[in-house]
């Protein structure tokens, strides 16, 4: 043991790192790893160059620049990682049948591959609604957010009452397994269960719960759930069926929260009619002179709307490419400044209360409300 009073102290080593603190915004990161969870979800883990400090609310998501054949492509994911470990994040990927970016990133997402994040958004979190008893509700790759929640509680020391439910299509599917196993062991309020829908063809025996989840299920896993605050994410008819469940039973749906991307058919179709029906309303407007313009001061573009059109049709309508992934102001990837002029926007938790007070929209579900000027 050494003398104290004679051993030396490296003050270099003691002095304090200079870090930047994450905020939303376009970031450059590089991949340091990649870590295969199952047979087809891979978990991509990315850091800066200088170190930041990646605090974000757990569930929130990013949404990754990317360049595929030659076509800039944006995409969201959900952060599955803990703001607790804050010089990097991750997000957990998995690789559908014919999916463009996620194919791409289970084939070229390697260690020291570098890009642009936009980043962190979304009102879907566990921080925004406190609650002392939680029930969570997940479907296949669905977990990420409240994996990224979890890991939140169980290294924060969170006083959180969790019912953790997971549907899986079969025991090789299941994501995180055994770190969930090992979380879920060491903290008795904790309290883990999964559904799987079949076992393994090839023969892996599995004693849990089996099919879909049902009220019977809930109802034995969760027998206070009416009592709870519930975070649900997962495919959109999962998501249906919980929602039903739920109301059918009573649940007071302001206390439930759930997180998606991507239309469904049925949104779709609505977009078909929506369109049908504006280019109806425009031809009136012609006629009746009812229509708006919106000038695009940098590259010193007008264009005259319909009343009802938001601002990324416009830019659209002039062949203007206003960077957007989600398409319903969750990602806040396609934010712009409003020089002048009103607009109503209906967004979904993809831009700041700052960022509205310095003038930013976001230009797709920005619809303007006279004559608009836009900095792009």
């Amino acid at each position: 043991m050494s003398n104290p009073t004679t051993s030396l102290v490296n003050t270099e080593a003691m002095n304090p790192v200079t870090t930047q603190t994450w905020s939303n915004g376009r970031h450059v990161v590089r991949c340091v790893k990649a870590i295969q969870e199952t047979w087809d979800v891979k978990t991509f883990c990315f850091m800066a160059e200088q170190p930041v400090m990646f605090f974000f609310k757990p569930g929130q998501f990013v949404t990754l620049e990317l360049e595929i054949a030659g076509e800039q492509v944006f995409r969201s994911y959900t952060i599955s990682s803990s703001p607790s470990v804050p010089y990097s994040f991750s997000i957990t990927v998995k690789r559908a049948p014919g999916g463009l970016v996620s194919n791409w990133l289970h084939d070229n997402m390697t260690e020291g591959f570098e890009l642009a994040v936009h980043g962190p958004v979304g009102q879907f979190n566990c921080i925004d609604f406190p609650a002392d008893k939680v029930l969570m509700l997940s479907g296949g790759v669905g977990i990420t957010p409240l994996m990224s929640m979890m890991r939140w509680y169980f290294d924060t020391n969170a006083t959180v009452d969790v019912e953790f439910i997971h549907s899986a299509r079969s025991p090789k599917d299941i994501i995180y397994h055994r770190e969930l196993e090992h979380i879920f062991s060491r903290i008795p309020e904790f309290k883990l269960h999964i559904v799987c829908e079949q076992s393994d063809r090839l023969g892996e025996a599995w004693f849990g719960f089996r099919g879909y989840l049902t009220k019977q299920m809930l109802e034995l896993m969760a027998p206070d759930f009416l009592e709870r605050e519930v975070y649900c994410c997962g495919p959109t008819p999962y998501m249906n069926a919980v929602k039903k469940l739920l109301q059918d039973n009573g649940f007071d749906m302001s206390r439930y929260h759930e997180e998606s991307f991507g239309a469904t058919p049925v949104e779709d179709e609505e977009k078909a009619v929506q369109e049908a029906e504006l280019a109806a309303e425009e031809a009136e407007a012609i006629e009746a002179g009812d229509l708006l313009r919106v000038d695009f001061a940098s590259t010193g573009k007008s264009v005259q709307i319909v009343p009802g059109e938001t601002v990324h049709a416009a830019a659209s309508k002039l062949g203007l490419h206003i960077p957007k992934a989600c398409g319903m102001g969750i990602c806040g990837t396609c934010k712009v400044l409003k020089v002048s002029g009103e607009v109503e926007m209906v967004h979904n938790g993809g831009i700041t209360d700052e960022d509205v007070e310095e003038g930013y929209i976001l230009s797709c579900c920005s619809v303007p409300q006279g004559d608009v000027v836009v900095e792009y």
